[in-house]
């Protein structure tokens, strides 16, 4: 299975470092594409805006904000038509929180956020959700994007002639269509860590699907004194497979984070096939890296060691630093 894995690092953020995803899927297209290259300069002005206060949440608000990635402003569309998101995050200390299937907030990361921080729960759905951020006075959502409108019409087009919908497809088929999705972020902060996600879904989803994006474990995690992993791919195998957990453990008995990542897509490769994961990791002492067993994933990074630096991870192209 080491064939169908592609690493990128282990790259040397220092003492203050994140690294963001933007999807683990098809990607097609070159750096200079006119979509590659927006999803690039916005993967990059998500890690400056990460960076400087130490935010995980900054980060991901930033690719939510983008609109060309599938989180947020750029959230694909329920088979009826509907922006349903979800979003999730984790501090190191243990404290999390997750939101499913909202439609109101411009910025699901942010309630995700205000959930964790001031709530016993951990995870809130739907409709009480959205009320709660009205109530907060969050920015609420403008609706589909022209862009992802003409994603679900195409989409559409496809069921009609029989050809099924994204998630009734394998999982490659589905995630060649969809191009990624899922976005996500991992950061080291003077000893703390913190991990989150957040996506619109896969495309043509039933109403009220949620994914692994507000889950603990599956889609984020992350532990003070080991590490920080956020995850992308189909939703439905990470909640069953919690890569980011595996991956964690794997820092916890002393695996660096590129052997780790590596092991834990390995692993999800084994259980649920190829085309079904990516996953970046950042260790305590400041190292990152991402694997996928995708055909790619976009990935940007900054540090106290590193300059801010974005690129599609592509397949059996493998980059290794020295740990």
């Amino acid at each position: 299975m080491a064939e169908k894995v592609t690493v990128h690092g282990p790259v040397r953020l220092g003492r203050r470092g994140v690294i963001v995803h933007g999807g683990a899927g098809g990607w097609r297209g070159s750096r200079e594409d006119e979509v590659a290259s927006a999803v690039l300069a916005g993967a990059r002005a998500a890690v400056e805006a990460g960076l400087a206060p130490g935010s995980v949440v900054d980060a991901i608000a930033a690719l939510e904000d983008s609109g060309v990635l599938n989180a947020g402003l750029g959230s694909v569309l329920t088979i009826d038509g509907r922006v349903e998101m979800d979003a999730g995050v984790m501090y190191g200390d243990g404290v999390a929180g997750g939101v499913a299937a909202v439609t109101y907030p411009r910025n699901p990361i942010r309630l995700a956020d205000w959930v964790a921080r001031n709530l016993f729960h951990v995870l809130i759905a739907g409709e009480a959700a959205d009320r709660l951020a009205q109530r907060l006075g969050l920015p609420r959502h403008p609706g589909p994007s022209q862009r992802s409108l003409e994603r679900w019409r195409r989409l559409r087009e496809l069921l009609g002639k029989g050809q099924g919908p994204p998630w009734a497809l394998s999982a490659a088929r589905a995630l060649g269509l969809l191009g990624g999705d899922t976005v996500g972020a991992a950061l080291v902060y003077e000893g703390s860590t913190a991990a989150g996600a957040s996506t619109g879904g896969i495309a043509l989803k039933h109403p009220g699907r949620v994914g692994d994006s507000p889950i603990p474990g599956a889609g984020f995690y992350a532990e003070d004194g080991v590490g920080a992993c956020s995850a992308t791919g189909v939703g439905e195998t990470i909640i069953l497979g919690r890569p980011c957990l595996y991956a964690l453990s794997l820092l916890r008995d002393g695996a660096g984070v590129g052997a780790a990542a590596r092991a834990a897509v390995e692993r999800h490769t084994r259980l649920y096939g190829a085309d079904t994961l990516g996953i970046i990791l950042v260790d305590s002492r400041g190292w990152a890296a991402a694997a996928m067993n995708t055909e790619a994933m976009p990935v940007a990074y900054a540090g106290e060691r590193v300059e801010p630096t974005a690129l599609i991870l592509k397949r059996s192209t493998e980059s290794r630093g020295k740990q």
